[in-house]
């Protein structure tokens, strides 16, 4: 793609090339099309994903899929409770050269690839988990006061049973916080088992192969922030963050009522770069009120805080967000 191209050519460009991806990435997962564009979006803003469902809904396969379909160095970690944060990030051994001569050496740890499969990450203790966070934010490690950079694009793709099976551990919130979005993984439909019997009984295996390089998804996550946000766009997003802290100025009466703590700036800079690529798809080069709508809960669902009242009421992150959404106005003036 010539970035000097007019806007135009390269957002026709851009849908393409990003359906190519959903068609790819469709040869071997079935369904889930919300979740798969989730992950793209994700993958063209250089955010981190957490996928959250029950066991066998093709949430690792997915991000194995992915991975496939792009020619980048891809890595998997299966979290579990005796995983230690030296087992991801890597450690610093002593080494004998040929003289005999001894020197320390850093030895990487599979978190240094592009594509990083954190498998069951609420399986693992909290000391383990927290070893992702420098990484998912500054893109790079420090082990013995040396900083190690990472290679990008960089992207964490986590999986998560339900916490309330055994053997789990909550995310802690900052970490929570560093996923650009939260997607929930559905249950497959009647018509999309028959397909996935059909597939995984006979002698039929799908596999997808390689649609994109390195250079291209930079060009593609340059030209998403190249997307226009007008003025009052740009307050609604702001509006719809401040609404869900909790006697704030913008504070909705169920915030007021089901919340402990609101959303961080990282919630807004989410809803706005997600909207970008929301646009783009549209063919359109300048974010709307629907696009920040229609991000809202993926982008939002992890970053807020219930209080004790919603979990007595078994109250859901989704449908606070859903009512602060209808209740906070768009304004054009």
């Amino acid at each position: 793609m010539n970035p000097n191209a007019p806007m135009p050519e390269r957002t026709a460009l851009f849908r393409q090339r990003f359906r190519d991806l959903e068609a790819e990435i469709g040869k071997v997962i079935v369904g889930q099309p919300d979740t798969v564009r989730g992950v793209l979006t994700c993958l063209f803003v250089g955010g981190h994903v957490l996928l959250e469902g029950v066991p066998g809904l093709g949430k690792t396969l997915l991000v194995r899929t992915l991975a496939s379909a792009l020619d980048l160095k891809f890595s998997r970690i299966q979290f579990t409770p005796d995983l230690m944060p030296s087992d991801i990030v890597g450690t610093t051994i002593i080494n004998e050269d040929a003289d005999g001569r001894r020197h320390f050496q850093f030895q990487s740890g599979p978190l240094f690839a592009q594509i990083v499969l954190a498998d069951e990450i609420n399986r693992a203790t909290p000391k383990t988990q927290s070893a992702l966070l420098e990484a998912m934010q500054e893109r790079s490690v420090t082990v013995g006061g040396t900083v190690h950079k990472l290679d990008e694009p960089f992207l964490v793709l986590a999986t998560q049973n339900p916490i309330e099976q055994e053997g789990t551990y909550p995310l802690p919130e900052a970490q929570l916080d560093r996923f650009f979005f939260k997607l929930n993984v559905p249950f497959t439909t009647r018509d999309e088992l028959n397909v996935i019997l059909d597939r995984t009984t006979k002698n039929e295996w799908p596999t997808a192969t390689k649609v994109m390089e390195e250079a291209e998804i930079r060009q593609w996550q340059d030209l998403v922030r190249e997307v226009l946000v007008a003025a009052p766009v740009q307050d609604y997003a702001i509006r719809l963050l401040l609404a869900t802290h909790p006697n704030g100025e913008f504070a909705t009466a169920d915030a007021n009522r089901f919340l402990r703590a609101g959303a961080s700036p990282r919630g807004a800079q989410s809803l706005i770069l997600a909207s970008k690529v929301r646009a783009l798809l549209d063919g359109r080069y300048n974010v709307g009120f629907d696009d920040i709508r229609n991000v809202y809960l993926p982008a939002m669902r992890h970053r807020i805080l219930l209080n004790f009242e919603a979990q007595a009421e078994n109250v859901s992150p989704d449908s606070v967000l859903a009512a602060i959404a209808n209740e906070v106005k768009v304004k054009v003036d």
